[in-house]
């Protein structure tokens, strides 16, 4: 609270601090006994917040769209953010400057190599969310040449042997379903697939029926990749905000993104938008919202 400068009498700073002693305690309290009231304040990004939920707030009148627990839209909501004003770092290790572009940075790894780009994070996070269920047969992606790469085929041992355009599996290891391997596996996928393979074997869907987990891609050379992490719902009016994650080219950490469009509830976007939806690094029309 800023100092008070002006003139006034003994007894009233007394009464204001009476005022201000009782109203700071109301609102503890009610933070307390009722957290979701937050969610209802201008207060948009919280700092302290560790995961999705707790650091973004949506704008008064909204409320947070609850998911199953254990489904694809519960994992990615609660997803571990990193520190509050952290930057972004490419797979060398260098600092993406932060112009306007994200607002917080997922904490999962972008490995070593230039490898996960737009469409791998989003191949990613399903994979990994897939892994966590131990949904294995689940966890399959195309690559550009058509190949249909399933992880239920790599844990038994073989692997993609690839000479051109043609791809085959060959019996190579020991039946493992490890971490290691498991990225050895999504690896392949990120180096042969791509927004031109996951476009195709995704389900368009429309926009007034957008979920947590849907993607806004653009295949293409290149084209782009944007998921869907969370979303909140207008009480009257039934108007939908979302937020948005990216990784980029070169590889780089999963960013939560800022809203070009309307910053006064960045980093949330509204469904209700007219004509193209503007990102801070890529354009997306309705039309290219899809679905696993």
């Amino acid at each position: 609270m800023k100092p008070i400068t002006c003139k006034m009498p003994l007894y009233l700073y007394s009464l204001l601090f009476v005022m201000l002693t009782a109203c700071g305690s109301k609102a503890e309290k009610a933070a307390v006994d009722a957290p979701d009231i937050m969610a209802e304040t201008a207060v948009l990004v919280d700092p302290t917040g560790k995961t999705i939920v707790e650091r973004f707030l949506p704008p008064r009148g909204y409320k947070r769209k609850v998911q199953p627990d254990n489904s694809f839209g519960a994992y990615l909501q609660h997803f571990k953010l990193k520190p509050h004003g952290v930057k972004v770092h490419y797979y060398n290790g260098a600092v993406k400057p932060n112009d306007g572009i994200y607002d917080a940075v997922l904490d999962i790894d972008v490995g070593n190599r230039d490898l996960q780009q737009c469409a791998d994070a989003v191949m990613r996070l399903r994979a990994e969310y897939l892994y966590g269920q131990e949904r294995y047969d689940a966890i399959h992606f195309n690559f550009t040449s058509g190949f249909r790469a399933d992880y239920s085929k790599w844990r038994q041992g073989y692997r993609v042997q690839v000479k051109g355009n043609d791809c085959s599996w060959v019996k190579k290891a020991a039946p493992s379903t490890a971490s290691a391997s498991f990225k050895d596996y999504l690896h392949v996928v990120f180096t042969y697939a791509g927004t031109l393979s996951l476009e195709k074997e995704m389900k368009a869907v429309s926009i007034n029926d957008i979920q947590i987990g849907d993607v806004f891609i653009k295949g293409g050379s290149p084209g782009h990749a944007v998921i869907v992490m969370d979303m909140a719902v207008h009480d009257q009016t039934g108007e939908k905000l979302f937020l948005l994650a990216q990784s980029y080219m070169p590889a780089q950490e999963i960013q939560i993104l800022k809203n070009p469009m309307n910053p006064s509830i960045s980093p949330w976007y509204s469904a209700n938008f007219s004509g193209p939806l503007l990102t801070p690094e890529w354009t997306f029309q309705r039309n290219h919202l899809k679905r696993f």
